[in-house]
């Protein structure tokens, strides 16, 4: 069975506060998008790595990785309107029957155990998505205030999550709606569960300043 991950790269840096893209920021003197792509890698050289990137940030990318010798193994795919779009033009290059992830580009921290589990997994549960717990206080807030929730009834959703190719293919094709924040949302629209394990507390989404500090941080203490 073939294998694809879709790493989705479509920031802006608007809440980094850079006029350059948050994905192509260095981290350890790297650009955080080469680093993803390469937490795949390491994992499993036989995942076909599809990056999903905006037109308008292709060349500059051509123009990364011949700064940084990147050599490693990939194809673009045009970035959409929105997420949704994105990950849909991705999977025009999913060759069926396969299992495919969808990760954030600049989710760079992804440990190898957790990609390997959620491609695992997913071979027998169709739609794998990896979460962690919730770790401090919740209160739910309304038009009257708000209330202290239980926090052990919720989830930190993380990526990749990982599907069986031809279920995320099919599950795509229905029409975009604003309540389809994740790949797993818009599986769960055709009634299909979706299987949680365990990701990586490391796994940060790198979309502020203080995100990058962490991620240097995580570099300088860790063999990541």
């Amino acid at each position: 069975m073939n294998l694809y991950a879709l790493i989705v790269a479509g920031g802006k840096g608007l809440r980094m506060g850079s006029e350059v893209p948050k994905q192509f920021l260095p981290v350890g003197g790297k650009p955080v998008l080469m680093r993803t792509l390469e937490a795949f890698h390491r994992c499993n050289k036989e995942i076909q790595l599809i990056l999903v990137l905006p037109h308008s940030q292709q060349e500059y990318w051509k123009q990364l990785c011949g700064e940084y010798h990147f050599l490693l193994p990939h194809v673009v795919a045009d970035g959409g309107e929105t997420r949704f779009h994105s990950v849909k033009n991705g999977l025009a290059f999913v060759q069926t029957p396969a299992l495919v992830g969808v990760h954030d580009g600049v989710r760079p921290f992804v440990s190898a155990e957790v990609i390997a589990r959620c491609y695992s997994l997913a071979a027998e549960q169709k739609a794998v998505v990896p979460v962690t717990d919730v770790v401090e206080t919740v209160r739910r807030v309304d038009k009257d205030g708000s209330t202290t929730v239980n926090r052990d009834d919720y989830k930190l959703v993380q990526t990749p999550q990982v599907f069986d190719a031809e279920l995320l293919k099919r599950a795509y094709e229905q029409p975009y709606q604003t309540d389809f924040t994740d790949d797993a949302s818009v599986v769960e629209s055709l009634g299909v569960p979706v299987c949680l394990t365990a990701g990586n507390r490391e796994n940060i989404k790198i979309t502020t300043p203080f995100d990058l500090a962490i991620a240097e941080a995580l570099l300088n203490s860790c063999s990541i």
